[in-house]
């Protein structure tokens, strides 16, 4: 399935609701006792993982006396799964199930418990994940390779021929106009125009990308930064969003106005991701998930990054507790 994680505005089916209630209600670990997320073999490396939170200006959480939030009750949807270019056997066999078991412990983290009941529940937490794919060696394509093989060839062509012709020497063949070298110039105009196409891709490719991975507040806060001694802050960005990413988008909505109402009404999303170099999905993501879930419900104010120390952990068997009644229209 590609369905594709950009998802400002993607909108559950109401014909899944129903499957929807079942299935989430049996995306529930065991019992989270004590922290279920001790590093484990580690790896002794460490990198960056990036998280961007957002929530409507209506949707507030309940603190408790204890500074626990009050509960709130969710279900879990299948938003989709979007494949990077290569082959990854630690996130390509991953399914929706095994993607939702890791995120239940960090959201009972903070409070969010499975529903059973579809009239009480208060979430749906559409559930994305997949490989971005970055544009890191958009620089060595075809298109860029004709077109510096050309213009060495427009290069030499013009050495071979001499210096443009002086009053003395008006008989010499100008390098500029000379047949070979004109066709060859043509040839590099139809390049520069291949590339420049590729370039337009590049770009749209980008913004994509920061869109599904949250990266909006680093992209707009860097734009000023172009043709400046301060590029480099832009590059840094460039070089982060066209590497391949594994990333995870939760997006939470109304589950009572959509079910009631068949209206949409977004209430939270968190977008967190890691380079995929270096890392194992399967491995990495529920660390990923531990460190984003303090955003769960929050606004994180744009993107925040934290280095982690990456291992592995064992979050344990999915524990059913059996299917939930249909829910009433």
């Amino acid at each position: 399935m590609h369905t594709h994680p950009n998802v400002r505005n993607a909108r559950p089916s109401e014909s899944r609701i129903a499957l929807i209630v079942a299935f989430g209600a049996c995306i529930v670990c065991r019992a989270f006792a004590g922290d279920l997320f001790a590093y484990l073999d580690s790896l002794g490396k460490d990198d960056i993982t990036a998280v961007s939170a957002r929530k409507s200006v209506g949707y507030v959480r309940v603190q408790l006396a204890d500074g626990s939030y009050l509960p709130e009750s969710y279900v879990f949807g299948p938003g989709g799964v979007w494949r990077g270019d290569m082959v990854d056997d630690t996130i390509d066999k991953m399914k929706f199930s095994d993607v939702a078991h890791v995120i239940a412990g960090p959201l009972a983290s903070q409070n969010y418990v499975p529903s059973r009941n579809p009239n009480t529940t208060k979430l749906l937490i559409m559930v994305y994940w997949g490989t971005s794919n970055g544009q890191e060696h958009a620089s060595e394509s075809a298109a860029y390779e004709n077109l510096n093989v050309t213009e060495a060839s427009i290069r030499t062509a013009q050495m071979s021929l001499g210096p443009p012709p002086t009053r003395r020497s008006a008989t010499s063949v100008d390098p500029r106009t000379s047949p070979n070298v004109q066709s060859l110039q043509d040839q590099e105009t139809t390049e520069m125009a291949a590339v420049a196409a590729e370039n337009r891709r590049r770009d749209e490719a980008d913004v994509l990308n920061v869109n599904m991975l949250g990266y909006e507040s680093w992209w707009e806060g860097t734009q000023k930064y172009e043709g400046t001694p301060m590029r480099f802050l832009r590059q840094d960005l460039l070089d982060e969003i066209e590497e391949d990413r594994y990333f995870v988008v939760l997006m939470a909505y109304d589950f009572q106005l959509m079910q009631k109402m068949k209206k949409h009404r977004l209430l939270w999303e968190t977008r967190f991701s890691v380079r995929e170099r270096h890392h194992a999905f399967n491995e990495d993501l529920p660390l990923m998930a531990k460190y984003a879930s303090q955003f769960f419900g929050q606004d994180s104010r744009g993107l925040v990054h934290r280095e982690l120390p990456f291992g592995r952990v064992d979050v344990g068997p999915v524990k059913s507790l059996g299917e939930a009644d249909e829910p009433k229209n």
